[in-house]
């Protein structure tokens, strides 16, 4: 079925949403479409608003769960994307771990040098649901210094992305401040 942004088809007046409307066969991606073709059926002669799939979220409910936003690293490598990878392994977490379910990781693409989120991929338990964290921020440009500065609750699974936020962090503290900060620290306990 041919539509515009929109989600009009070659007739003005029928608008579609859900599998035939594309590009995702998701349900979640339907519901989201769907909204854009009731409002732009609605309203369309006032304002029209395109549809938007520039962060589409996915999960595959296996065992365990695989979820991801964004770009991958391969899409990245095809694309000619230049990203810096932090990984953070779920056998560090301690709600996973409790759970017994201390397998799997959150993999976080940003570019080079900025904590801006290219995408994540996340495997483990739960994975469909803790990526919500990351697709919120990826949808309202919130870096990883944010999500790492929000308190999560502890122990939950969650925690696995203040965690990957950290692995970020720690790749990019400023050397020349962490001298300074030692070198005071050393002159306090005088």
């Amino acid at each position: 079925m041919s539509l515009n942004g929109y989600l009009q088809t070659i007739y003005p007046n029928i608008y579609a949403c859900g599998d035939v409307a594309g590009p995702y066969q998701f349900t979640h991606a339907a519901a989201h479409n769907a909204w854009y073709a009731a409002v732009n059926a609605l309203f369309g002669r006032f304002r029209k608003f395109k549809a938007d799939y520039s962060v589409m979220p996915w999960a595959t409910f296996t065992d365990p769960e695989v979820a991801r936003v964004g770009l991958n690293e391969t899409e990245a490598r095809e694309k000619a994307i230049p990203y810096e990878l932090s990984v953070f392994q779920l056998e560090g977490l301690d709600r996973a771990i409790v759970d017994g379910e201390a397998r799997g990781l959150v993999k976080v693409l940003t570019v080079p040098g900025k904590d801006r989120i290219l995408g994540v991929t996340i495997v483990g338990e739960s994975a469909g649901e803790v990526i919500a964290e990351f697709v919120i921020a990826m949808r309202q440009d919130i870096g990883l210094s944010k999500i790492l500065g929000t308190i999560h609750i502890y122990p939950t699974l969650a925690e696995a992305n203040k965690y990957a936020a950290g692995v970020w962090k720690k790749a990019h503290v400023p050397k020349g401040l962490l001298k300074w900060v030692e070198r005071y620290n050393t002159w306090m306990r005088r």
